[in-house]
């Protein structure tokens, strides 16, 4: 996986949960995980396809999720209804449309799909990407509460 492509997500992520979050926000050590991997609870799924293909997900605990569906609504969340899930969709299309800008900008083309949500306990994600392991980036936002922006893209095969 090539590092121009992993670095506008990660400098994405950061620059957009600040900003909405209007609070620091700490980017964890990166570190590596199989394509096939257990999702904390919450997680927004976004597919690219074009020059790159692959996959950026947004895995997040719900705790983390209802944190961040307050402070961008300026509301307290208790449960994860749809206004807190379409939150949480909408900083995914955030991300990555500020991400793939970057992108495009350095010559790259490719199309993403909508944001999908998926929530639950003991749910794991898979992408039939092969070799390709999925670069993970811890976003702390506060005591024990964390958003790992998880990219997974290979060069796409002609």
């Amino acid at each position: 996986m090539r590092v121009e492509y992993i670095n506008p997500f990660v400098e994405s992520a950061f620059t957009v949960l600040k900003e909405v979050l209007n609070s620091e926000v700490k980017r964890g050590d990166i570190y590596l995980k199989p394509t096939s991997m257990s999702i904390m609870g919450v997680a927004a799924l976004v597919g690219l396809a074009g020059d790159v293909e692959g996959r950026v997900l947004f895995d997040m605990t719900k705790e983390s999720a209802l944190f961040v569906a307050g402070k961008m609504n300026n509301e307290n969340f208790t449960v994860l209804d749809e206004l807190a899930k379409a939150t949480i969709q909408e900083l995914a299309n955030m991300i990555t449309a500020q991400a793939v800008t970057k992108l495009h900008d350095l010559g790259f083309k490719f199309d993403l799909t909508p944001p999908a949500l998926f929530t639950g306990d003991n749910m794991e994600v898979s992408t039939n990407l092969g070799e390709v392991e999925a670069l993970i980036v811890p976003m702390e936002l506060g005591p024990n509460l964390k958003i790992e922006v998880n990219v997974a893209i290979r060069e796409r095969v002609k």
